[in-house]
């Protein structure tokens, strides 16, 4: 696959550099980290990685399609994958980066958590990546379990590059994914054997990176 070109991308060249220097999963993982939360504070966001370049703050889908843009300037497809909670649990969805090592899955994650975070290279389908997220995603308040289902990867690709630079919250991206085909991850008829966090499990989940209170998110 070809590198997304700085002429093609859209992009400045500092905007270009700066993605550019993110050259492994492992180095736009820290990018990530080192971005503030965006709790949206004036309203609901879906920014393009321009935008996440100049606010200086992420949240999920912000931050997959940034590590997105940075795999395809290196020359990898810029993949996304949903993975969706219980409908009516009050929970919410988390949008990954996809990205391979030797034939094996890993991923790219911004989040707020503890633990649904940067995922190795190990895993042999989408699916296995997905399940790995399945026990630390509960809800605090009585521990319960809701990771229902992941979707097919969105190549970025089929939107051209505009979505890199654009101005305008990117609510088609989150649109297309919601459409895509979804995979149930719980056997059929084992919900009911589904254990709730523990106690010491729904206080480790309870930590969180970037408080609300901080001025940066």
């Amino acid at each position: 696959m070809r590198c997304l070109s700085f002429a093609k991308s859209g992009l400045t060249r500092k905007e270009h550099e700066t993605l550019a220097r993110l050259s492994t999963p492992t180095k736009i993982q820290d990018f990530l980290d080192a971005l503030p939360m965006n709790w949206e504070k004036k309203g609901d966001t879906h920014m393009s990685p321009r935008r996440v370049l100049r606010e200086k703050k992420a949240h999920c889908i912000e931050g997959a399609l940034l590590a997105a843009a940075a795999l395809w300037i290196h020359g990898e497809p810029p993949l996304i994958m949903n993975l969706s909670s219980l409908f009516g649990k009050g929970d919410v969805d988390h949008v990954v980066a996809l990205y391979k090592r030797g034939g094996f899955w890993g991923a790219i994650s911004k989040t707020n958590h503890a633990s649904i975070r940067f995922r190795d290279p190990i895993y042999r389908t989408p699916r296995e990546l997905a399940l790995s997220y399945f026990h630390e995603w509960f809800m605090n308040d009585i521990g319960e379990k809701t990771l229902e289902c992941y979707s097919k990867p969105l190549d970025m690709r089929r939107f051209g590059t505009g979505w890199i630079t654009a101005e305008k919250d990117l609510w088609n991206i989150a649109d297309a994914l919601s459409v895509l085909p979804h995979y149930d991850l719980v056997p059929k008829g084992n919900r009911r054997y589904v254990r709730n966090a523990d106690r010491m499990e729904r206080k480790a989940g309870s930590f969180v990176e970037w408080p609300k209170s901080d001025p940066r998110t």
